[in-house]
């Protein structure tokens, strides 16, 4: 098995999402980086920091060269990071040295890597952006159309009372929908230039630095921060955090799928599901069970990018390698993950006979809180509830349904409707319809 899933051969088809994986590649890594120092030149040489001649032609040749990621790989290995061997080959590549000794001029590497990966990040969230939509409108017309669809609610695994199936995947949607409704501050906040360099001072740009950092974020479409943030890695925990939560909510919908398909309830239908190599009857729950390893992977990423905020003094190498190790695999966790929520939710069925038998079990104590309340008109709650109680212990003892019990105990009360899923949904239908509509206004 490969080290990461995400570069196996293998398993790329089941963890791998094609169109995130190309953000995280060392191609993109290295374009990323050349597009920083062409515009820091471009940028220092408007300013008169480096000849202006000079800084064209840096910022033309990070648009032109091309560099062998494995070339860098022996002088990374010594610096642990990529920069000044990027910086080297960059100046032979640009084969003009009068103009080359100026790239990276006053900068150091922390900038340029996580310049960089903001760049990649911007490009990611606006991805992220468009899988969340897509997921929540698949959602929200499978909430719409079955608003009113009754199945048991359950509570520690145990039938509660009626629900709808609609109202159950608003249940999956709402907190899809209050992330979504981040992402404009988080991008806010997350995305923004590095520029402080080697000690977090910009002393080698003189008086000039703040406005290199400045020009800089511009001209890269990113966030100027105002100060140095090569130790404070909130907004990198910030970032995680979202992905997580998103994860979590994703996960709990995989769950729900799990066992909603299982052998003796199966409620819900899906399009594809995964084989067996010895038993032809199998019909594996494979999406819902990745949706849900993912989620928990989800936690153990962050628990690692929340522990490399403890960052320490002006640079922390041991913290800082910690976020390359975690970062892109949670991102392109989340890209997966939301790519196969949509797939469920656009192509899964819910089976109204399964569900219809699960609250009509032939016992009917999923009824029991509408009957309590039913008798609660004609005597004192307390009693109700004690009553009804008993009622459903002598079901349990005799097998004798709730509701023929019950019209033994009180003929004279007409008890029909406490029996009656539909009409003991409550806010179910009304619930989905919200979410189907807050949806739409997307």
């Amino acid at each position: 098995m490969a080290g990461i899933l995400y570069d196996s051969a293998i398993f790329r088809g089941l963890v791998t999402d094609a169109e995130a994986a190309r953000l995280f590649t060392d191609s993109a890594e290295i374009r990323a980086m050349l597009v920083v120092e062409g515009a820091l030149a471009k940028v220092q040489g408007e300013l008169g920091l480096i000849p202006e001649t000079s800084a064209e032609t840096i910022h033309r040749a990070s648009l032109e060269v091309e560099i062998d990621p494995a070339a860098l790989a022996p002088e990374t290995a010594r610096s642990a990071v990529v920069v000044p061997a990027l910086v080297a080959a960059f100046r032979e590549a640009m084969a003009a040295p009068e103009h080359a000794q100026y790239v990276h001029w006053g900068a150091t590497s922390q900038d340029i890597i996580d310049t960089a990966l903001m760049l990649r990040l911007r490009q990611f969230l606006s991805l992220m952006e468009a899988r969340l939509a897509a997921c929540l409108k698949a959602l929200g017309r499978l909430a719409g159309t079955h608003a009113e669809l009754p199945m048991a609610a359950r509570t520690y695994g145990q039938a509660a009372t009626p629900t709808s199936f609609g109202a159950t995947v608003a249940q999956w949607g709402r907190p899809l929908l209050r992330q979504h409704a981040l992402l404009s501050a988080l991008r806010a906040d997350v995305l923004v230039v590095s520029l402080a360099g080697a000690a977090g001072t910009l002393s080698a740009m003189g008086p000039k630095g703040p406005e290199v950092r400045a020009r800089l974020a511009r001209a890269l479409g990113l966030g100027d921060p105002g100060a140095p943030w090569h130790a404070e890695r909130d907004r990198i925990a910030r970032l995680s955090a979202w992905i997580t939560a998103t994860m979590g909510a994703l996960g709990k919908m995989g769950e729900d799928l799990l066992l909603a398909t299982q052998h003796g309830v199966g409620e819900i239908r899906l399009a594809s599901a995964g084989g067996s190599s010895t038993m032809p009857q199998k019909q594996n729950p494979v999406l819902p069970s990745l949706l849900v390893a993912l989620a928990r992977h989800a936690t153990a990423l962050d628990a690692t990018l929340q522990g490399a905020a403890l960052h320490a003094q002006a640079r922390d190498g041991s913290a800082w390698f910690c976020e390359w190790l975690a970062l892109p695999q949670h991102c392109l966790g989340l890209a997966r993950a939301l790519a196969v929520a949509e797939e469920l939710a656009t192509t899964l069925s819910p089976d109204a006979e399964a569900m219809a038998r699960h609250l009509d079990d032939g016992a009917g104590l999923i009824h029991a809180e509408a009957l309590s309340f039913a008798l609660a008109a004609h005597m004192p709650r307390p009693e109700a509830q004690a009553a009804v109680k008993r009622l459903c212990a002598r079901v349990r003892e005799t097998g004798t349904p709730l509701r023929r019990l019950a019209r033994a105990e009180w003929p004279q009360i007409d008890l029909s409707a406490a029996f009656d899923p539909r009409a003991n949904l409550g806010t179910a239908p009304q619930d989905a319809r919200a979410f189907a509509e807050a949806v739409r206004r997307l």
